[in-house]
């Protein structure tokens, strides 16, 4: 039995939330499955510990566009597959499950759009196995990577060790880096912290600011880490602090209470599915009216922040 999953979604915080079915599937088939999926989810870093998984191929620029749907079609039907499962209601992967000789085809309702997506999946999911599934993903890290890392930065517990989740997709959806030096100074007076700077390569002027602060000797920047070498990292800490982004996600995965920032950004979809999300959205919004073109940025205080960041460190 060969079993392909698709999931075509561009984001981490999307991946890790299928989590949940992408296991379910693999058990109720009883197979390792194979994971189609954008390059850009970062499945393969996400996933190198889980045991779901037989192989992840990729969509690319060369094989996600219609020019390239007869590549990928030859790619899937060489690999023989006796079922698939598509997390979508596109006609494309449909076709392309017939195309690639695929007998057993189980997808959304076609054009399905516009949806919760952790709703949505669960539903269909738990129609194609046959049982209650929670939507709580949970992000497996081997033991010597997590002891590693711990090693490595001296994570302990003489410290509050917390993730500050500074990167986003977009200006809109990022808090100002001047309130996270104003909070993490305000924490750091509380109780004693050591701040994990969850940042990417495209992030090089916001950590700059951190570098140059006040707050820069208590604070070890992630800009040049890998996601598999970070992973381990949020593992050890005691709170994510930041803006929705896969970082959050990661550190919700991974059992790590997360304060999510949500400015610009569907906040119900993208925070109820996990009990270890704390939601804070623009004042005179609610976790289900903010949601994209929100643009509450300046709508959220340094005060509120730091009351739900010290509830959760008492």
């Amino acid at each position: 039995m060969k079993v392909l999953v698709i999931q075509q979604r561009y984001g981490i915080g999307d991946m890790l939330i299928f989590l949940p079915y992408l296991k379910a599937i693999s058990e109720k088939n009883n197979v390792k499955i194979s994971l189609l999926a954008k390059k850009t989810s970062r499945s393969s870093e996400l996933f190198k510990d889980e045991n779901f998984l037989d192989e992840i191929i990729n969509l690319d620029t060369s094989n996600d566009r219609i020019s390239g749907f007869l590549k990928l079609s030859k790619e899937i039907k060489k690999r023989k597959f006796d079922k698939v499962y598509i997390f979508n209601g596109s006609i494309r992967y449909r076709f392309l499950s017939i195309i690639a000789g695929i007998k057993n085809i189980y997808q959304y309702p076609l054009f399905t759009s516009k949806d919760i997506i952790y709703q949505t999946a669960k539903v269909f999911t738990e129609t194609q196995v046959g049982k209650i599934l929670s939507t709580e993903p949970n992000l497996f890290l081997k033991n010597e990577e997590i002891i590693k890392a711990k090693d490595t930065y001296n994570i302990n517990d003489q410290t509050k060790n917390i993730i500050l989740g500074v990167s986003a997709s977009g200006p809109t959806k990022r808090w100002d880096i001047e309130n996270y030096i104003e909070l993490a100074s305000q924490l750091n007076q509380l109780k004693k912290c050591k701040f994990f700077i969850a940042a990417g390569k495209n992030d090089l002027e916001i950590v700059d600011k951190i570098k140059f602060s006040n707050i820069s000797s208590y604070c070890i920047t992630m800009e040049k880490l890998s996601i598999s070498n970070i992973l381990p990292i949020i593992k050890n800490c005691n709170l994510y602090i930041g803006n929705d982004t896969g970082f959050m996600h990661m550190s919700a995965s991974l059992g790590i209470k997360s304060i999510g920032i949500f400015m610009d950004s569907p906040a119900y979809s993208y925070s109820s599915y996990s009990r270890n999300i704390v939601p804070i959205v623009p004042k005179g919004e609610t976790i289900k009216s903010t949601t994209h073109d929100t643009l509450g940025k300046d709508n959220i205080s340094l005060e509120e922040v730091f009351k739900t960041a010290k509830k959760y460190l008492d």
